[in-house]
Protein backbone atom coordinates (compact mmCIF):
# COMPACT_ATOMS: atom_id res chain seq x y z
CA UNK A 1 0.00 0.00 0.00
CA UNK A 2 1.34 3.60 -0.78
CA UNK A 3 1.49 6.63 1.28
CA UNK A 4 0.84 4.75 4.35
CA UNK A 5 3.61 5.62 7.19
CA UNK A 6 4.74 3.76 10.28
CA UNK A 7 4.18 5.75 13.71
CA UNK A 8 6.43 4.00 15.63
CA UNK A 9 5.63 6.22 18.97
CA UNK A 10 2.39 4.71 19.27
CA UNK A 11 2.74 2.12 21.53
CA UNK A 12 0.36 -1.16 21.21
CA UNK A 13 -0.23 -1.89 24.89
CA UNK A 14 -1.93 -5.18 26.92
CA UNK A 15 -3.42 -4.30 30.58
CA UNK A 16 -4.49 -7.85 31.14
CA UNK A 17 -3.47 -11.17 31.78
CA UNK A 18 -3.43 -12.68 28.29
CA UNK A 19 -2.78 -10.89 25.34
CA UNK A 20 -6.03 -11.34 23.09
CA UNK A 21 -4.19 -10.13 19.59
CA UNK A 22 -0.65 -9.47 18.58
CA UNK A 23 -0.02 -6.35 16.78
CA UNK A 24 2.14 -5.88 13.38
CA UNK A 25 2.54 -2.06 13.31
CA UNK A 26 0.22 0.96 13.96
CA UNK A 27 -0.21 3.02 10.38
CA UNK A 28 -1.23 6.66 9.83
CA UNK A 29 -3.06 6.39 6.84
CA UNK A 30 -2.32 9.34 3.90
CA UNK A 31 -6.16 10.45 3.57
CA UNK A 32 -7.31 13.58 1.84
CA UNK A 33 -6.45 16.64 4.36
CA UNK A 34 -9.94 17.53 5.80
CA UNK A 35 -10.18 18.01 9.28
CA UNK A 36 -13.78 16.92 9.44
CA UNK A 37 -13.05 13.65 7.48
CA UNK A 38 -13.88 9.82 9.36
CA UNK A 39 -13.72 6.13 8.62
CA UNK A 40 -16.72 4.77 8.17
CA UNK A 41 -15.40 1.68 7.01
CA UNK A 42 -13.17 -0.75 5.51
CA UNK A 43 -13.21 -3.49 2.72
CA UNK A 44 -13.61 -7.09 3.34
CA UNK A 45 -9.75 -7.41 2.42
CA UNK A 46 -8.86 -4.29 2.99
CA UNK A 47 -8.21 -2.74 -0.12
CA UNK A 48 -9.95 0.39 0.27
CA UNK A 49 -12.04 2.85 3.31
CA UNK A 50 -15.57 4.27 3.37
CA UNK A 51 -14.70 8.29 4.68
CA UNK A 52 -17.36 10.37 5.90
CA UNK A 53 -17.51 13.67 7.73
CA UNK A 54 -17.59 13.91 11.75
CA UNK A 55 -21.52 14.59 11.27
CA UNK A 56 -21.82 11.69 8.82
CA UNK A 57 -22.50 14.06 5.80
CA UNK A 58 -21.44 12.05 2.56
CA UNK A 59 -19.41 8.85 1.64
CA UNK A 60 -16.69 8.27 -0.43
CA UNK A 61 -14.57 5.41 -1.03
CA UNK A 62 -10.90 5.57 -0.61
CA UNK A 63 -8.06 3.15 -2.69
CA UNK A 64 -5.36 2.74 -0.07
CA UNK A 65 -3.20 1.47 -3.22
CA UNK A 66 -3.98 4.19 -5.08
CA UNK A 67 -4.94 7.03 -2.50
CA UNK A 68 -7.89 7.86 -5.08
CA UNK A 69 -11.49 8.81 -3.54
CA UNK A 70 -14.65 8.05 -5.27
CA UNK A 71 -17.73 10.52 -4.19
CA UNK A 72 -20.21 8.02 -3.65
CA UNK A 73 -22.93 10.63 -2.13
CA UNK A 74 -23.10 14.16 -0.76
CA UNK A 75 -26.24 12.83 0.96
CA UNK A 76 -27.14 13.57 4.90
CA UNK A 77 -26.55 10.12 7.08
CA UNK A 78 -24.77 8.43 4.73
CA UNK A 79 -22.23 7.76 6.85
CA UNK A 80 -23.95 6.25 9.77
CA UNK A 81 -23.89 2.39 9.44
CA UNK A 82 -22.78 1.98 5.97
CA UNK A 83 -22.19 -1.50 4.83
CA UNK A 84 -20.12 -3.32 2.78
CA UNK A 85 -20.83 -6.61 0.97
CA UNK A 86 -18.80 -9.85 1.66
CA UNK A 87 -16.58 -9.41 -2.04
CA UNK A 88 -16.87 -5.99 -1.16
CA UNK A 89 -18.64 -4.85 -4.34
CA UNK A 90 -21.45 -3.38 -3.07
CA UNK A 91 -22.28 -0.54 -0.54
CA UNK A 92 -25.44 0.19 1.37
CA UNK A 93 -26.18 3.09 2.94
CA UNK A 94 -28.76 5.54 4.19
CA UNK A 95 -29.61 9.12 2.35
CA UNK A 96 -31.00 11.50 5.06
CA UNK A 97 -33.45 14.25 3.95
CA UNK A 98 -36.37 16.08 5.63
CA UNK A 99 -40.14 17.47 4.56
CA UNK A 100 -41.22 20.72 4.26
CA UNK A 101 -42.72 19.94 8.07
CA UNK A 102 -39.02 18.69 9.25
CA UNK A 103 -40.01 15.34 9.71
CA UNK A 104 -36.73 13.50 8.86
CA UNK A 105 -36.82 10.61 6.15
CA UNK A 106 -34.47 7.60 5.06
CA UNK A 107 -33.57 6.31 1.63
CA UNK A 108 -31.62 3.39 1.11
CA UNK A 109 -29.08 3.11 -1.51
CA UNK A 110 -27.35 0.32 -3.30
CA UNK A 111 -24.17 1.31 -4.85
CA UNK A 112 -22.39 -1.11 -7.36
CA UNK A 113 -18.52 0.04 -7.08
CA UNK A 114 -17.44 -1.76 -10.69
CA UNK A 115 -20.53 0.26 -12.60
CA UNK A 116 -20.86 3.27 -10.33
CA UNK A 117 -24.14 2.76 -10.60
CA UNK A 118 -26.71 4.08 -7.64
CA UNK A 119 -29.89 2.08 -7.41
CA UNK A 120 -32.79 3.33 -4.68
CA UNK A 121 -33.94 0.10 -2.22
CA UNK A 122 -36.18 1.84 -0.06
CA UNK A 123 -37.73 5.06 -1.13
CA UNK A 124 -37.75 7.89 1.65
CA UNK A 125 -39.71 6.18 4.71
CA UNK A 126 -39.50 7.27 8.77
CA UNK A 127 -39.53 3.48 9.58
CA UNK A 128 -36.12 2.22 8.36
CA UNK A 129 -34.89 0.18 11.37
CA UNK A 130 -32.11 -2.17 10.87
CA UNK A 131 -30.00 -3.10 7.63
CA UNK A 132 -27.96 -6.13 6.85
CA UNK A 133 -25.33 -7.34 4.16
CA UNK A 134 -24.36 -10.78 4.61
CA UNK A 135 -23.10 -13.41 2.09
CA UNK A 136 -25.18 -12.74 -1.18
CA UNK A 137 -28.39 -10.66 0.55
CA UNK A 138 -28.67 -7.44 1.51
CA UNK A 139 -32.18 -7.23 4.15
CA UNK A 140 -33.59 -4.11 5.70
CA UNK A 141 -36.42 -4.05 8.32
CA UNK A 142 -39.01 -0.69 7.19
CA UNK A 143 -41.55 -0.52 9.99
CA UNK A 144 -40.78 -3.94 11.16
CA UNK A 145 -41.17 -5.51 7.63
CA UNK A 146 -38.26 -7.09 6.55
CA UNK A 147 -37.32 -7.15 2.65
CA UNK A 148 -34.73 -8.98 1.22
CA UNK A 149 -32.59 -8.47 -2.10
CA UNK A 150 -30.19 -10.80 -3.67
CA UNK A 151 -26.29 -9.49 -4.69
CA UNK A 152 -25.89 -12.05 -7.22
CA UNK A 153 -29.76 -13.09 -8.63
CA UNK A 154 -27.95 -16.03 -9.69
CA UNK A 155 -27.92 -17.20 -6.10
CA UNK A 156 -30.36 -18.12 -3.69
CA UNK A 157 -31.27 -15.25 -1.86
CA UNK A 158 -30.46 -15.83 2.18
CA UNK A 159 -32.29 -15.30 5.55
CA UNK A 160 -29.56 -14.01 7.73
CA UNK A 161 -31.12 -12.50 10.71
CA UNK A 162 -31.78 -8.72 11.42
CA UNK A 163 -31.22 -6.39 14.06
CA UNK A 164 -32.36 -3.42 14.53
CA UNK A 165 -33.58 -0.39 17.28
CA UNK A 166 -37.45 0.47 17.59
CA UNK A 167 -38.23 3.41 19.87
CA UNK A 168 -34.62 2.32 21.96
CA UNK A 169 -35.67 -1.08 21.86
CA UNK A 170 -33.82 -3.79 20.27
CA UNK A 171 -35.56 -5.85 17.70
CA UNK A 172 -34.53 -9.06 15.76
CA UNK A 173 -36.40 -10.03 12.15
CA UNK A 174 -35.28 -13.89 11.30
CA UNK A 175 -37.88 -15.69 9.55
CA UNK A 176 -39.80 -12.32 7.74
CA UNK A 177 -41.34 -11.98 11.71
CA UNK A 178 -39.71 -9.38 13.66
CA UNK A 179 -39.93 -9.50 17.56
CA UNK A 180 -39.05 -8.03 20.46
CA UNK A 181 -34.98 -9.44 22.06
CA UNK A 182 -34.39 -5.99 24.53
CA UNK A 183 -32.54 -9.10 26.56
CA UNK A 184 -32.04 -6.63 29.49
CA UNK A 185 -35.43 -5.06 29.75
CA UNK A 186 -37.67 -3.19 28.21
CA UNK A 187 -37.00 -0.28 30.70
CA UNK A 188 -33.63 0.02 28.96
CA UNK A 189 -32.49 1.89 25.76
CA UNK A 190 -30.24 -0.04 23.56
CA UNK A 191 -28.04 1.02 20.40
CA UNK A 192 -25.18 -0.53 18.36
CA UNK A 193 -26.66 -3.83 18.05
CA UNK A 194 -24.95 -6.12 15.85
CA UNK A 195 -24.88 -9.80 14.80
CA UNK A 196 -21.36 -11.87 15.35
CA UNK A 197 -20.23 -13.56 11.95
CA UNK A 198 -21.28 -17.36 13.12
CA UNK A 199 -24.67 -15.76 14.05
CA UNK A 200 -24.62 -17.45 17.38
CA UNK A 201 -24.61 -14.32 19.33
CA UNK A 202 -25.33 -10.46 19.55
CA UNK A 203 -23.79 -7.21 21.01
CA UNK A 204 -25.27 -4.48 22.05
CA UNK A 205 -24.65 -1.10 24.50
CA UNK A 206 -27.20 -0.46 27.12
CA UNK A 207 -27.71 3.55 27.83
CA UNK A 208 -25.81 4.44 30.95
CA UNK A 209 -24.78 0.69 31.78
CA UNK A 210 -22.59 -0.55 28.74
CA UNK A 211 -21.45 -3.27 26.70
CA UNK A 212 -23.30 -6.72 26.39
CA UNK A 213 -22.85 -9.63 24.58
CA UNK A 214 -26.24 -12.62 24.49
CA UNK A 215 -26.93 -15.13 22.39
CA UNK A 216 -28.89 -15.04 19.05
CA UNK A 217 -32.06 -15.31 20.54
CA UNK A 218 -31.31 -12.73 23.44
CA UNK A 219 -30.48 -15.39 25.89
CA UNK A 220 -28.16 -15.25 28.89
CA UNK A 221 -26.98 -11.49 28.41
CA UNK A 222 -23.40 -10.90 29.65
CA UNK A 223 -21.94 -7.68 30.63
CA UNK A 224 -18.27 -6.88 28.98
CA UNK A 225 -17.48 -3.17 29.45
CA UNK A 226 -19.12 -0.06 30.31
CA UNK A 227 -16.00 1.81 28.73
CA UNK A 228 -16.53 -0.41 25.13
CA UNK A 229 -18.68 1.63 22.84
CA UNK A 230 -19.34 1.18 19.26
CA UNK A 231 -18.53 -2.57 19.19
CA UNK A 232 -18.36 -3.98 16.68
CA UNK A 233 -17.27 -7.84 15.73
CA UNK A 234 -13.78 -8.58 14.82
CA UNK A 235 -14.57 -12.43 14.60
CA UNK A 236 -17.02 -14.46 16.08
CA UNK A 237 -15.30 -14.52 19.26
CA UNK A 238 -13.87 -11.12 19.58
CA UNK A 239 -14.97 -7.47 19.83
CA UNK A 240 -13.35 -4.48 18.60
CA UNK A 241 -14.65 -1.00 20.12
CA UNK A 242 -13.64 2.40 21.69
CA UNK A 243 -13.11 3.00 25.29
CA UNK A 244 -13.89 6.73 25.60
CA UNK A 245 -14.53 9.84 28.11
CA UNK A 246 -15.60 13.06 28.26
CA UNK A 247 -15.70 16.07 30.26
CA UNK A 248 -19.52 16.74 29.28
CA UNK A 249 -18.79 18.53 26.09
CA UNK A 250 -15.77 17.09 24.12
CA UNK A 251 -14.07 13.62 24.04
CA UNK A 252 -11.22 13.95 26.41
CA UNK A 253 -9.52 10.32 25.72
CA UNK A 254 -10.16 6.98 23.74
CA UNK A 255 -8.42 4.00 23.28
CA UNK A 256 -8.89 1.07 21.02
CA UNK A 257 -9.84 -2.04 22.99
CA UNK A 258 -10.82 -5.28 22.15
CA UNK A 259 -12.68 -7.94 24.23
CA UNK A 260 -13.39 -12.07 24.06
CA UNK A 261 -16.36 -13.71 24.91
CA UNK A 262 -14.46 -15.54 27.55
CA UNK A 263 -13.48 -12.28 29.24
CA UNK A 264 -9.93 -11.29 28.52
CA UNK A 265 -9.60 -7.66 27.21
CA UNK A 266 -6.84 -5.71 25.61
CA UNK A 267 -5.87 -2.25 24.90
CA UNK A 268 -4.21 -1.84 21.28
CA UNK A 269 -3.58 2.12 21.27
CA UNK A 270 -2.10 4.37 23.88
CA UNK A 271 -2.86 7.99 25.33
CA UNK A 272 -1.13 9.59 22.57
CA UNK A 273 -4.30 9.57 20.45
CA UNK A 274 -7.65 9.85 20.70
CA UNK A 275 -8.65 6.65 18.67
CA UNK A 276 -12.64 6.33 18.45
CA UNK A 277 -14.95 4.45 16.29
CA UNK A 278 -13.23 1.13 15.03
CA UNK A 279 -13.59 -1.02 12.14
CA UNK A 280 -12.41 -4.58 11.19
CA UNK A 281 -11.77 -6.18 8.49
CA UNK A 282 -13.82 -9.57 7.64
CA UNK A 283 -10.90 -11.12 7.59
CA UNK A 284 -9.34 -9.82 11.20
CA UNK A 285 -6.34 -9.02 9.96
CA UNK A 286 -7.00 -4.98 10.15
CA UNK A 287 -8.69 -2.62 12.08
CA UNK A 288 -8.87 1.10 11.39
CA UNK A 289 -9.96 4.17 13.42
CA UNK A 290 -10.53 7.69 13.32
CA UNK A 291 -9.22 10.42 15.51
CA UNK A 292 -10.89 13.36 17.03
CA UNK A 293 -8.43 15.99 14.62
CA UNK A 294 -10.06 14.36 11.32
CA UNK A 295 -7.57 11.55 10.76
CA UNK A 296 -6.88 7.47 10.06
CA UNK A 297 -5.19 5.12 11.14
CA UNK A 298 -5.09 1.20 10.52
CA UNK A 299 -3.97 -1.62 13.18
CA UNK A 300 -2.21 -4.20 11.67
CA UNK A 301 -2.40 -7.79 13.27
CA UNK A 302 -0.50 -10.77 12.82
Amino acid sequence: MKKIFFIAALAVASVVNAQVLEVASVEKIAIPENLDTKVAGIAPDGSYLLLTSGSNQGLQRFDLQTNKTELLTEAAGAGYNAKISDDGKEVVFRETSFTPDRRRMQRLVRRTLASRRNVVLLEPTRDLQGISVHRNTISFVNNRAVKRVAINTKQQTEEPPVLSISNGQLMITRGGNTTQLSPNGTDKSYIWPSVSPDMKHITYYVAGEGCYIAGIDGSNPQFVARQCRAAKWLDSQTLVAMADRDNGEVVTSSAIVVYTIDGRHQTLTDNTLIAMYPYASADGKRIVFSTDQGEAYMINIK
